[in-house]
């Protein structure tokens, strides 16, 4: 069995701020219903203290509704082994953002409470999001990158 490496950019010239996050505060359009919904970062909790889960939960507001977003602890190991560089908080709620996004847009559920992520699904957001975050308008650059 052959695992998909992910090239990602390179981290160590990347540096993930809240002040400058792009997912934290964005809006969606659902596929199917055509619905502009407003999503809002809330808060990051490690499941194991909740509901003993390996993971770390984003929640997110969607249109005021709580929307939760689960990245397995094994995607941190993970990409600790490719690349030598950390997932940080900041960095996390941008890949559970992005996830977020993309599921509404997909029409993967609007109606869903929880989104739980394979560390595949994770490691691929982590290379969308720092893709985006190498390829944004300088000015947003300027802001993401060091």
């Amino acid at each position: 069995m052959h695992s998909k490496r992910i090239l990602f950019a390179p981290a160590s010239s990347l540096r993930y701020s809240l002040k400058y996050a792009m997912l934290k505060d964005f809006h969606a359009v659902d596929r199917w219903t055509k619905k502009n919904v407003h999503c809002i970062y809330q808060a990051l909790i490690v499941a194991i203290s909740t509901r003993h889960a390996d993971a770390v939960d984003m929640k997110f507001l969607v249109d005021g509704r709580p929307v939760w977003v689960a990245l397995p602890h094994p995607a941190w190991v993970e990409y600790q082994k490719q690349t030598g560089k950390t997932i940080t908080d900041p960095l996390a709620i941008e890949i559970a953002g992005h996830y977020l996004k993309s599921a509404l847009e997909a029409g993967e559920g609007l109606g869903r409470e929880m989104y739980s992520l394979t560390v595949s699904q994770v490691l691929e957001h982590l290379e969308a999001v720092t893709q985006e975050a190498v390829n944004a308008p300088r000015r947003e650059a300027d802001e993401v990158l060091s």
